[in-house]
């Protein structure tokens, strides 16, 4: 049992229709058909969306994926027509929307790799493959790859895991061709992020994308190279065989599983609330990646 400790009742904006609540994100409808993406401050963790909120993470979220967005608008189109509030929506939603195109969503998480950890590092420990690729030996957390690999999962619902599937399993699903136009974007979009953030002393560990049609045109969708979709490492702590440090929601997973917080995740229990100082810290690990990345200052 997971899901969401207590789960938000949607804001209800004269002509949006709310279609859905994620974990992160609200999505609604438009009048004119287009979809209104809202990113709220909620987090996540080992299938749970928790109780406690992270104070301006969704403005981080949506500021970074935008920056992204421009920076890959040579490769791949995306789905962001517009950042403008709409009419009768409240203040808190500004900088946390996007008006995007309607796609004809694929069904796949399209996960890129470039280096060895998390569910990949479990799979590779027990069968030396990752998603049925078959990787040398003596890889080990955090080892680089020899190059970076297309390992899609299937897209979960809400409290349940995304399952890690072969390349051939997706191509059985979508076809063949659009199974492989899914891997050429995705290696192209996570080579891009590699170098960029490389750049700016991140490692760009692995991430997932999320792709949609338009017509017969593949366009990028959701977030984009976010601390919420991605692994960020900095580049100067990489130290292959252990786990490594990291831009993201380690602070709150690390505090889950310790004593202190009381909570079994092998239980039916939701987690408890986050303390101040977790909070905190969490928020200013995703700060330094948004400032890191962009180069500008966050406040």
């Amino acid at each position: 049992m997971s899901g969401f400790v207590e789960k938000p009742e949607p804001i209800q904006v004269p002509g949006l229709v709310h279609l859905h609540t994620g974990k992160v994100r609200e999505l609604y409808r438009n009048e004119a058909g287009d979809l209104v993406m809202v990113a709220s401050d909620r987090m996540s963790a080992y299938d749970w969306v928790l109780p406690t909120e992270i104070p301006d993470k969704g403005r981080i979220l949506t500021q970074l994926s935008l920056w992204w967005f421009d920076r890959l608008a040579d490769l791949i189109p995306n789905h962001v027509l517009s950042t403008e509030l709409p009419a009768g929506a409240p203040a808190d939603w500004a900088g946390r929307t996007l008006i995007c195109k309607s796609l004809q969503m694929v069904p796949v998480e399209c996960v890129a790799r470039g280096y060895l950890t998390g569910s990949g590092l479990a799979e590779y420990n027990e069968t030396r493959t990752v998603c049925g690729l078959a990787l040398p030996e003596g890889l080990t957390d955090g080892s680089e790859l020899p190059a970076p690999i297309f390992t899609p999962a299937t897209k979960a619902a809400v409290g349940e895991h995304d399952e890690n599937v072969s390349y051939e399993e997706v191509a059985r699903q979508v076809g063949a061709d659009t199974a492989a136009r899914l891997r050429q974007a995705t290696l192209a979009v996570y080579s891009r992020g590699r170098d960029i953030a490389r750049e700016r002393g991140i490692i760009l560990a692995d991430t997932k994308f999320e792709f949609g049609f338009e017509g017969d045109d593949l366009v990028l969708a959701d977030e984009v190279l976010t601390a919420d979709s991605s692994r960020f490492w900095p580049a100067d702590q990489w130290q292959p065989g252990r786990a490594q440090p990291s831009y993201d929601k380690q602070f709150v997973r690390d505090w889950l599983t310790s004593p202190e917080s009381g909570w079994d995740r092998k239980s039916e229990q939701p987690p408890p609330a986050l303390p101040q100082q977790v909070v905190d810290a969490t928020r200013a690990k995703y700060v330094e990646a948004y400032e890191r990345l962009t180069g500008t200052s966050w406040s």
